[in-house]
């Protein structure tokens, strides 16, 4: 198991290439790259740096899910057409950095918590970019965002047994929004959890990192480990979350002794 930030938690302070190279000087194992625009996605911005991650592991990838992730979606094969486009862009991208996996949110629901889906129907969409995903050797990863696609336990395990080769990431503070147990998740990606995004909340609900809030993170890899888990850690926080970058720093290595001890 390999403990890393995502360049997320760095936002907007750094451009995302700069919040990779400090992340690799930083004690980090490896990296979740965000992507914030359409600018970053394309293969000649990742080809500029790819060089100096060569050494370095990058876990993942991530887009800004709202600019075309949707598109998968669509009725409209024109539509869908510009959502493969950028897939390409980013699957490309991904290769240069050695990266085999793109953490996907889907399209945006109007509201969280229950609802009717047609599973056949949106896994029918659904595999057709995870599919493509896979001949540039890049998995796709379903996250449990509570305002997306993956908005409730059950989701997941609808679509993975319509798309075998879909992957799943939790998010601790996704499960948190969802107002959903965090163990349900677990549950419903048992044996398909393909890395993991850690945060914490202290007393006021607010983010924290991890190791500075209320959350047993013993207990939940405990149970990451229950449930066959034998992926990555990123920590994901945002910039307002914290003080400085030694705090960042400081949370992974208090992950990586608790997963010493875990795992």
């Amino acid at each position: 198991m390999q403990i890393g930030i995502s360049t997320a938690s760095l936002f907007p302070r750094y451009a995302t290439e700069d919040a990779l190279k400090k992340i690799m000087r930083s004690g980090a194992d490896c990296a979740e790259v965000f992507f914030s625009t359409f600018y970053e996605y394309r293969p000649e911005f990742s080809k500029s740096f790819a060089r100096d991650v060569k050494s370095f592991s990058v876990n993942s990838v991530h887009a800004n899910s709202v600019n075309f992730e949707g598109n998968f979606f669509n009725p409209s094969r024109r539509v869908r057409g510009d959502g493969f486009y950028w897939l390409d862009q980013l699957c490309r991208s991904a290769q240069l950095l050695g990266c085999k996996n793109y953490t996907f949110h889907g399209f945006h629901r109007i509201a969280s918590g229950g609802g009717r889906d047609n599973f056949d129907e949106l896994a029918s969409k659904l595999s057709e970019a995870a599919y493509f995903a896979q001949s540039y050797g890049v998995n796709l990863c379903l996250e449990n965002v509570f305002w997306s696609l993956y908005n409730r336990p059950g989701v997941f395990g609808e679509l993975k047994a319509r798309i075998p080769v879909l992957q799943g990431v939790f998010d601790i503070k996704q499960a948190r929004r969802s107002h959903y147990p965090y163990q349900a998740y677990l549950k419903d990606m048992s044996g398909s959890i393909a890395y993991v995004h850690l945060s914490d909340v202290d007393q006021n609900g607010k983010i924290c990192l991890p190791g500075e809030g209320l959350y047993d993170f013993e207990e939940i890899f405990k149970m990451l480990k229950e449930e066959g888990f034998g992926g990555n850690v990123l920590v994901e926080v945002y910039d307002g979350n914290y003080q400085s970058e030694e705090q960042l720093f400081r949370s992974v290595q208090y992950l990586k002794e608790l997963a010493y001890k875990i795992f």
